[in-house]
C-alpha cells in the first residue's frame, strides 16, 4: 500500500528505457495522483465521497476532455466542459454540462503548469527589481526546467535544487486548488512523498516530474500514474516534425482485484508498449542495421510438424531464435520467400529423403542473398549457399553458418 512501491515503479521504468537504448534526456516520467483528480472534482461538486456513483457520466467525459489537452489545447478543453465542441469538420462532440465556475476549478487543475510558469516568472521579475539576481535566475531555471522547448539559455544545467524548486511550487498549487477536499489533501501528500522518495534516489528533474495533466483514461486507477513520453522529434506521415509521444503508462490499481474476489489487495504496475517503444528505437537509430531474424524451419511434410517443432524447440534451447513456419507449405518458394521477409540468416530443410538418412540441410540465406548481388563463383565454392549435415549436428551446423556472419 506505500508509495514507496510507485515510486520503485517509476525508477525501474526509467532504467528499463535507457536500458532499452533511450537516452537520457530523450524521455520523461510524468507522474500524478488521481486523488488529486477527485479532489478538485469533489470542490467542483462533481464527486460526492457518500455516494461516488453519482454523476459518474459526467466525471468520464471531463476525465476524457482532459486527456486531450495536449490535442486540443485549454479552450478545446474548456469547451468539452460545457456545452461541447464542434471540429474542424463539423463533427459535434457533446461535452460535460459544467456551470462556468465548475469549468473554472477544473481548468485550474488542467493550468497548473502555465500558472506555477506565470508565478514563477513574476517572482523572478520581483527579485531582479530587488537586486537579488541569483535568485531570479534560480526561480527562471525553475520556471524553464520542465519546458526545454522555452530555455533561453542552452549552457544551463539545471541542478537538483531547481526541480526541487518547482515540486514544491505545483504541489503547493495543488494543495491550494483541492482545498478542503480530504481525498484531494491524500493525493497531494501522496504526490509529495513520491517526489521525495525519487528524489532520493536521484531520479526527480530530468527523469520523473509531476504533472498534473496526466490523467490516464481507465477508472480503475485509485491513486498514482505514470507516463512514459519520448521527447525527441521524429517526421510524421505529413512530412511535418512531431514528439514521438507515449510508449508506456500505469498506475496504481488497489480496488481493482477487490472486485472479482472481494479482497482487497494493494496494486500497481506499469504497461510498456513494446511495438511503439521498437518503433521509437528505430526512428532514433535511423539507418541502423536491422536486428537478424530467426532461423526458420521449412516443412516439407505436413505430417511431420511435431519433428519441425523439435527442431525449433532445440536451437531456442541452445540460445538460437527459430521458428516453424506455420503457412501453407505446398509451396516451398513461399517459404523462403518469408524466410528472408523476417531476415532469417538460415533455413532448415528435411523432407522424407533427408529423414530417411538421418541429416538435413542447411541453406546460409546470408550468403545466398550475397549471390543474388553479385559474389564470385570462387566466394560461392569456399562457402557454399547449402550445405548438409546430420539430423544429430543440427545445432553445431547453425552456429557455424551464424558464425560466418557476426560482427
Amino acid at each position: 500500500p506505500s508509495v514507496a512501491a510507485d515510486a520503485e515503479i517509476c525508477a525501474m521504468l526509467a532504467d528499463a528505457l535507457e536500458a532499452a537504448g533511450i537516452a537520457r534526456g530523450d524521455y520523461v516520467i510524468r507522474v500524478n495522483n488521481r486523488k488529486v483528480l477527485n479532489g478538485v472534482l469533489e470542490v467542483a461538486g462533481l464527486l460526492d465521497p457518500a455516494a461516488p456513483e453519482k454523476l459518474a457520466a459526467a466525471r468520464g467525459i471531463v476525465l476524457r476532455a482532459i486527456d486531450k489537452l495536449d490535442r486540443l489545447g485549454v479552450e478545446g478543453v474548456r469547451a468539452l466542459l460545457g456545452a461541447g465542441r464542434k471540429d474542424e469538420s463539423g463533427d459535434f462532440t457533446k461535452g460535460a454540462g459544467l456551470s462556468p465556475s465548475q469549468a473554472d476549478k477544473i481548468i485550474s487543475f488542467v493550468n497548473a503548469f502555465s500558472e506555477v510558469q506565470r508565478q514563477l516568472a513574476e517572482e523572478a521579475t520581483n527579485a531582479r527589481k530587488e537586486g537579488h539576481p541569483e535568485r531570479a535566475r534560480s526561480l527562471d531555471q525553475a520556471r524553464y526546467c520542465v519546458s526545454p522547448e522555452f530555455v533561453i539559455d542552452p549552457d544551463w544545467i539545471f541542478p537538483p535544487e531547481v526541480y526541487q524548486i518547482w515540486e514544491r511550487r505545483i504541489l503547493s498549487y495543488l494543495r491550494d486548488i483541492t482545498g478542503t477536499s480530504v481525498v484531494g489533501f491524500e493525493g497531494v501528500a501522496e504526490l509529495e512523498e513520491l517526489s521525495g522518495l525519487l528524489q532520493a534516489q536521484g531520479y526527480l528533474g530530468d527523469r520523473v516530474r509531476i504533472d498534473p495533466s496526466l490523467v490516464r483514461g481507465l477508472g480503475y486507477y485509485t491513486g498514482p500514474v505514470y507516463e512514459a513520453e519520448l521527447t525527441f522529434e521524429i517526421t510524421g506521415d505529413d512530412g511535418k516534425p512531431r514528439q514521438f509521444g507515449s510508449v508506456a503508462g500505469g498506475g496504481r490499481y488497489d480496488d481493482l482485484v477487490k472486485r472479482f474476489t472481494g479482497q482487497s489487495v494493494p496494486a500497481t504496475g506499469v504497461s510498456i508498449g513494446v511495438d511503439r517503444l521498437l518503433a521509437a528505437l528505430r526512428a532514433r537509430s535511423g539507418s541502423a542495421r536491422p536486428a537478424r531474424g530467426p532461423v526458420i524451419v521449412t516443412v516439407m511434410d505436413r505430417d511431420r510438424m511435431g519433428d519441425y517443432m523439435a527442431m525449433a524447440q532445440e536451437l531456442r534451447a541452445k540460445g538460437i531464435r527459430a521458428e516453424v513456419y506455420l503457412g501453407n507449405p505446398k509451396n516451398f518458394g513461399n517459404q523462403l520467400k518469408y524466410a528472408d521477409r523476417r531476415g532469417s540468416p538460415v533455413a532448415i530443410i528435411q523432407g522424407g529423403d533427408e529423414a530417411a538418412r538421418g541429416v538435413v540441410q542447411l541453406k546460409d540465406l546470408v550468403l545466398g542473398a550475397a549471390m543474388a548481388e553479385g559474389a564470385s563463383l570462387e566466394e560461392w565454392k569456399s562457402q557454399p549457399a547449402q550445405t548438409e549435415v546430420l539430423r544429430d549436428e543440427l545445432v553445431q551446423g547453425v552456429r557455424a553458418i551464424l558464425s560466418r556472419h557476426d560482427g
